[in-house]
């Protein structure tokens, strides 16, 4: 492995032993592949982090991996970036080559949670082939299910602070004055892709698509189907019991 330029004598000795502590309490967890489904806002992104923590497991989220490879210029970047620029979609071999060289850092060594991707069989079987070379498969595909309606509401009432990126949700969190940041008083908006139309066209994609991604992994048995609409806490109890 290549040395990176930062010296292990110039790093803080308290960030040094919260690192070396991490890889004792990582030790002894088992290995996890595991593959997050589920429409845009039911809530993944809020257990991701959770669940990478509780489990030692290294996010891989596919938009920002490639985006990523495209800023290092790693030749797999290079690759999609003119793709990108041509304004074609990535190609399967390309993003699951991304995921292939993710995967072997030491950050990933206990298992991965793979969030947007596979959204196609194709993609799902193109994955199994790759992690089949290395000798591993995924454990347990985890499906955010959530119905529609609850989305909408979810958030088609999401409000935020463009300065430092503060969320607020007129039923859940509401703003202590409507339409404004409890911090700053300055005006909060709404993200151009938090309509109930833009939601809606999404909603039907994600259900054209991935209906059959989830129908693949049920049918090798290894999903299981969460309740998304529940609070935060209990789905993330939910999660762990699913991977206990």
């Amino acid at each position: 492995m290549a040395s990176s330029s930062v010296d292990l004598e110039d790093v803080p000795s308290e960030s040094l032993m919260s690192e070396l502590l991490r890889r004792m309490k990582c030790a002894t967890k088992p290995e996890k592949r595991l593959i997050f489904i589920g429409p845009p806002g039911s809530g993944k992104g809020t257990q991701s982090p959770i669940i990478k923590d509780e489990y030692c497991l290294c996010h891989l989220a596919t938009g920002d991996m490639l985006r990523a490879a495209v800023a290092a210029k790693t030749p797999l970047g290079i690759k999609a970036k003119g793709a990108m620029d041509k304004g074609e979609l990535v190609s399967d071999d390309l993003v699951v080559g991304i995921i292939d060289e993710a995967i072997k850092k030491p950050s990933c060594q206990k298992g991965f949670i793979l969030d947007g991707f596979p959204r196609t069989v194709a993609q799902a079987q193109k994955l199994d082939e790759m992690l089949d070379k290395q000798g591993v498969k995924i454990d347990k595909v985890l499906d955010f299910e959530i119905d529609d309606v609850i989305l909408e509401e979810r958030i088609t009432a999401r409000w935020i602070h463009p300065g430092s990126g503060r969320t607020y949700h007129t039923k859940f969190a509401p703003p202590k004055v409507p339409g404004v940041d409890d911090v700053t008083g300055e005006p909060l908006i709404q993200r151009k892709d938090d309509t109930a139309a833009v939601l809606k066209s999404r909603l039907q994609a994600f259900h054209k698509q991935t209906e059959p991604v989830i129908d693949y992994y049920s049918k090798k048995g290894i999903l299981a189907k969460l309740h998304a609409e529940k609070s935060p806490k209990e789905v993330t109890d939910e999660v762990k019991k699913v991977l206990s």
